[in-house]
């Protein structure tokens, strides 16, 4: 546990409380931040998750705060999410950025195939989080996509496009963002957010980049994952669960699958990286990106047809 201050050590055992001390200490992410955390002697906490971050930096002081906000909304509304424990969202405890949460049960693994229910629960999940209306505020603000803190259109520009990518940004440019109450997003709904027993999902992780937005932001999201990562009639799937767990149909989601799809580069190969970690080394940039091109262009055609029927 060299890794881990003890400043920092010694603010997990007062938070926990009940004279605990840290035990153990696993790096879940290339051996560092966030941490799995084990007490002794093991009471009402048995384990937490801490991750840290630099109170110097402004754009993690942002995210940290924006988590932060996110797990209290969540656990307010009984969404499936770890609880907050404490958080020092200035170093001024602990010397760093510091969450501290509970750990919940599951696997984040991505399997090679994934069952319609499961898809179907992840759509599922998307729809909890819809249930809740939210007005931005400045912890959680409006989102009109997912991953904000990335410009995914600034870095096409400086590493190169596609026809079909330019395509989509002058299709969207020219259209306004739909209208609508804005509800909870979770702003990077994917399967390595998620984590499951079995088909069932137990919960969501890595809230940083949550807000209030559209309905479309996760659903869209969570179909372009899902045609990514098990080839495009998945995402069918994960609109069927949201549907059934709604009781409606999704409003304007030609527009969000569309968002979903330039949240990405010409070349794929941007996220292999973290997909072969999560537990799918089969897939290479070019699966990616035919399967990227195959959901985008069936969104656009799907666009282009509301428009002339609007």
């Amino acid at each position: 546990m060299s890794e881990l201050p003890e400043e920092v050590l010694r603010w997990v055992s007062g938070a926990v409380g009940g004279g605990v001390r840290v035990d153990g200490a696993t790096g879940l992410r290339e051996g560092g931040s966030p941490w799995l955390l084990r007490f002794e002697p093991a009471g009402r906490v048995e384990a937490a998750v801490l991750r840290l971050g630099d109170p110097a930096d402004p754009d993690q002081r942002r995210r940290f705060g924006t988590e932060v906000a996110a797990l209290r909304v969540a656990a307010e509304h009984r969404l499936p999410a770890a609880r907050l424990i404490a958080a020092d969202l200035d170093g001024a405890e602990t010397g760093a950025l510091a969450v501290l949460t509970t750990v919940l049960a599951g696997d984040s693994k991505i399997p090679p195939v994934a069952s319609a229910e499961r898809l179907r629960g992840l759509g599922a999940a998307a729809a909890a989080l819809q249930a809740v209306p939210l007005t931005p505020r400045p912890a959680l603000p409006l989102r009109t996509r997912s991953i904000t803190d990335v410009d995914f259109a600034a870095l096409r520009r400086e590493k190169g496009t596609t026809a079909l990518l330019t395509t989509a940004e002058e299709r969207l440019d020219r259209l306004p963002v739909p209208g609508g109450p804005t509800v909870f997003v979770h702003g990077d709904l994917w399967h390595g957010n998620t984590l499951w027993s079995g088909d069932r999902c137990t919960g969501l992780v890595d809230w940083d980049c949550a807000g209030a937005g559209s309905p479309g932001i996760d659903l869209s999201g969570a179909r372009f994952d899902a045609a990514l990562l098990f080839g495009p009639p998945a995402a069918d799937h994960v609109l069927e669960g949201w549907q059934r767990a709604t009781g409606r149909q999704a409003d304007d989601l030609a527009y969000w699958d569309v968002v979903a799809a330039t949240c990405s580069l010409a070349d794929m190969g941007f996220c292999v990286p973290v997909m072969h970690d999560q537990g799918r080394p089969d897939l290479d940039a070019d699966t990616l990106g035919a399967r990227r091109d195959a959901f985008l262009s069936a969104a656009l055609a799907r666009l282009d047809a509301d428009s002339r029927q609007s």
